[in-house]
């Protein structure tokens, strides 16, 4: 068995076994290393990797362990997204081109190093987070653990793969329109979008006009929240901030029982929905476990309305306010630079008008709590896309691919509330299928405490990818 392929420790397991003294943090990251150098190759799932000065980290946290100090992710190795700021290493978020190193660190690695997590490398995602794949000229194309020639997701298809192919315990990434639920739906993860605001994306005050927050995935719903309540809090400049709320203990206990919304319609789009029937077989089914928990499932249908013209100026004004960082825009692919054409036409008065109609679909969406506690719907319409599927697309013929495969995720981004995915089962072919607990504002302790209950009725922390990558 090659080292890629050993068992990997989860992350709160790995946390206690280094505080207990049983493992290293210089073996833990060794071992995280050398599982990263074996499966670049095939997953590519890094676009930056620290190895020296996270030996150098683990190194300190072993001594700060021999000293008797103990930290929520001491000496842990993690992993962040390439679009979050590490002092020492460019952002790149994805894109082609010489960016400079940063000075500083974000808010979340300021905090995941108050925590003690030695953070090992930067994932891969597809230039400013745009698709539901990780592919682009910048690193080459990012493979799925489950299947090589299928896409892990995107845009954080890099942590996806790291973690659901065991090279780490967890990882962080970012949710703009699906991006942590919908690779983790692909992977067999767990992944949490959590309150706009619950974790800080200082020095971004609203990433992507407020769409995109950052969140965890891990295999487990107690690894997720711990990471969760590890980098959760604020920055003095940050202009959302929801009442602080520990996450990690609603994974020990039981949610009670609940209403459970069972959704298949999404909301309007000019392309028609087709929803996969293995995807929708395996959501009834995960509908009925929650029934056999003793929960009550009803069909409902949220009222989206007119989510879409909400999400659109917001998602193209972000990317090209990002894209002015990319130190040669020639060297992007040119759907990314159509995005940013479309982004000046839609920014100004139709951005503003954006904005304002956040809080009339808050209540126009959130009026399906009123009949019930929680939604449920698939993660994504379709299983995952083979590599390179869309190269020779064009941005419309693109827009519609990514719509039609992934319609259910964003209006949550809009609205700015919390959605979990969890895994649910295996299509035929064996690619992973996720569903979406989804809630109101601040919803992640219930949602949480839902999806560990589901979880130690399925286990499926305890089903791993068949495939040997190395």
């Amino acid at each position: 068995m090659t080292t890629a392929n050993r068992p990997q420790a989860g992350l709160a397991e790995l946390a206690d076994r280094l505080s207990e003294g049983q493992l290293s943090s210089r073996e833990a990251v060794e071992l995280t290393l050398a599982r990263i150098e074996e499966t670049q190759p095939t997953l590519n799932a890094f676009r930056r990797v620290r190895a020296e000065a996270a030996r150098q980290e683990a190194e300190e946290a072993d001594r700060r362990l021999a000293a008797g100090e103990r930290l929520p992710l001491l000496g842990v190795p993690v992993a962040i997204k390439d679009d979050t700021d590490l002092a020492g290493e460019p952002t790149a978020f994805g894109c082609a081109g010489a960016f400079p190193p940063l000075a500083a660190d974000s808010e979340v690695v300021r905090r995941l190093r108050a925590a003690g997590a030695v953070i090992v490398g930067k994932t891969n995602t597809p230039e400013i987070g745009q698709w539901a794949f990780t592919e682009g000229r910048g690193f080459g194309v990012t493979r799925n653990p489950w299947d090589l020639e299928r896409t892990p997701g995107g845009s954080s298809g890099g942590a996806a793969a790291a973690v659901a192919a065991g090279v780490l315990p967890a990882a962080i990434g970012s949710d703009g329109a699906g991006s942590v639920r919908i690779p983790a739906a692909w992977t067999h993860l767990v992944g949490i979008k959590p309150q706009r605001g619950r974790i800080s994306a200082w020095p971004e005050p609203e990433p992507f006009h407020g769409l995109t927050v950052l969140g965890p995935l891990a295999r487990t719903v107690k690894d997720a929240a711990l990471l969760l309540d590890t980098v959760a809090g604020n920055a003095p400049g940050d202009p959302h901030r929801p009442a602080p709320e520990a996450i990690l203990p609603a994974a020990g206990r039981e949610p009670g029982r609940l209403r459970i919304g069972l959704s298949f319609r999404p909301a309007w789009a000019v392309h028609p929905l087709r929803l996969d029937p293995e995807i929708r077989a395996a959501t009834v089914e995960l509908a009925e476990t929650l029934a056999r928990l003793g929960h009550e499932v009803v069909e409902v249908e949220p009222r989206y309305g007119l989510v879409g013209p909400a999400q659109l100026p917001r998602a193209l004004a972000g990317i090209r306010a990002w894209a002015r960082r990319v130190p040669d825009q020639a060297l992007l692919d040119p759907r990314t630079r159509t995005n940013i054409r479309r982004g000046a036409v839609l920014g100004g008065p139709v951005l503003r008008a954006a904005r304002a109609a956040e809080a009339p679909l808050q209540r126009r969406i959130g009026a399906v709590f009123d009949t019930v506690d929680v939604v449920l719907t698939p993660t994504t319409a379709a299983p995952p896309l083979r590599i390179c599927e869309t190269d020779d697309l064009g941005p419309g013929a693109l827009d519609r691919a990514m719509i039609t495969a992934c319609p259910y995720a964003w209006p949550w981004n809009v609205v700015g509330w919390p959605g979990v995915n969890v895994p649910a089962g295996f299509t035929a072919a064996g690619l992973p299928i996720g569903c979406q607990l989804l809630g109101p504002a601040s919803s992640e302790a219930r949602l949480v405490s839902l999806a560990a209950q589901l979880e130690a009725e399925r286990r499926w922390d305890l089903v791993r990818p068949p495939t040997q990558v190395k």
